[in-house]
C-alpha cells in the first residue's frame, strides 16, 4: 500500500505533512480544488449542452472528416486540401464576382460526364 515513512502519500501521490493543523490546511486546499473541479466540469457540461454548441460541434466533425477524405483522395498526386484551398478560394471568388455560376456548374457538369464516360471506355478495354 503506501510507505509511511516520510509523511502519509495523498491519493494522487503526493506527501503529506505529519502535522494536524498543516495537514488539515492541505486537507482543505484539496477539498476546495475539487469543488472547483467539479463546479468547472458542470459548467462545461451545461454549455455543451446548448443546441447551438452541438451543431456547431456536428458541423466541426463533418468537416473534419470530408477533409481527411479529400486529403486521403489527393495523397497519391502528393498535395493536399489545405495546399489547394487557396487557389479554390481564389476561383470560387472570381466565380462569383463574375456571377459565372451556373456556367461554371455546367461546365462541370460536362467535364464530369466526359471523364465518366472516358474511365468507362478505358475500364472496358482493359477487360
Amino acid at each position: 500500500m503506501h510507505k509511511h515513512e516520510e509523511g502519509t502519500t495523498g491519493l494522487a501521490g503526493h506527501k503529506h505533512s505529519t502535522d494536524p493543523v498543516i495537514r488539515k490546511q492541505e486537507l482543505l486546499r484539496e477539498g476546495e480544488f475539487f469543488r472547483n473541479n467539479v463546479a468547472r466540469a458542470k459548467a462545461q457540461i451545461r454549455h455543451s449542452a446548448h443546441p447551438e454548441v452541438m451543431l456547431h460541434g456536428v458541423m466541426d466533425h463533418a468537416t473534419s472528416a470530408l477533409r481527411e477524405r479529400a486529403d486521403a483522395m489527393l495523397r497519391p498526386t502528393g498535395t493536399s486540401v489545405s495546399a489547394l484551398m487557396p487557389y479554390a478560394m481564389a476561383a470560387y471568388n472570381f466565380v462569383r464576382h463574375r456571377r459565372m455560376g451556373r456556367q461554371v456548374a455546367g461546365g462541370a457538369l460536362v467535364l464530369g460526364a466526359i471523364g465518366y464516360y472516358l474511365n468507362k471506355r478505358r475500364n472496358q478495354a482493359a477487360q
